[in-house]
């Protein structure tokens, strides 16, 4: 087992696409458990434009930047994954398709 807590047979089941000179989008696939009844089957995690201030500040900015474009908050996660903190928003789109910011 891995520090994160995921098996080898868990890192078997995603994948990770990304720009090798680190400027455009990464991607990260991994399987979801049981049918898609409701849930979107793509789901983007954006981070925050770069700039001043914290991290949690321009998620901040860009949280209310969102909503006021008409996306809502569903909930925010503040949690530990496995060592390490994770804080995100997830929200939806004005069509109901979810994505986080974190």
């Amino acid at each position: 087992m891995l520090a994160s807590g995921l098996t080898e047979a868990d890192l078997g089941t995603r994948g990770l696409a990304e720009d090798p000179e680190g400027r455009g989008p990464r991607l990260f696939f991994h399987h979801a458990d049981g049918q898609k009844r409701q849930r979107n089957r793509i789901h983007l995690d954006l981070l925050p434009p770069e700039g001043e201030g914290t991290h949690q500040e321009r998620m901040e900015a860009e949280k209310d930047r969102l909503v006021a474009l008409g996306a809502t908050v569903v909930r925010l996660v503040d949690q530990q994954w496995g060592p390490w903190p994770e804080r995100y928003y997830q929200m939806q789109d004005p069509e109901g398709n979810e994505f986080c910011l974190e």
